[in-house]
């Protein structure tokens, strides 16, 4: 599900015209995408505590800062790791979760995409 969540926030904000691509620093990726002076990573849900995705956090944002970008994380889920949020926030991304992700989509991009997805909730139907 987190390809499906990055996928549908990139797509929304590819009609911008300020949308950029996920910046590249040699083999690693530290956002999805950028739009305007955001610097946008996204994830369905973080539930991994181990020390190096929490040091990734951290090093990520002052790396995006460094390069003039307000990095921020949109999350889906709100019933997220709290030990990896802490650590985003001391990297100095702002993070959004749940509803809160939904209303930055929409600023950033003028796409509803909450509505879009309610609209359409039930049309496609995952076979377990």
């Amino acid at each position: 599900l987190g390809k499906c969540w990055e996928s549908l926030v990139i797509q929304a904000c590819k009609n911008s015209d300020t949308f950029q691509p996920a910046l590249k620093i040699g083999s690693d990726e530290p956002c999805d995408l950028r739009i305007e002076n955001y610097a946008i990573d996204t994830k369905y849900r973080v539930g991994s505590g181990d020390s190096g995705t929490l040091k990734k956090f951290k090093q990520y944002g002052e790396i995006l800062i460094n390069k003039g970008y307000e990095p921020v994380f949109l999350f889906l889920r709100e019933d997220n790791l709290p030990a990896a949020i802490t650590a985003c926030k001391k990297g100095n991304w702002t993070v959004y979760m749940g509803k809160e992700s939904f209303n930055f989509i929409k600023k950033v991009s003028g796409f509803d995409m909450e509505d879009f997805l309610i609209k359409r909730r039930g049309e496609f139907v995952a076979d377990r």
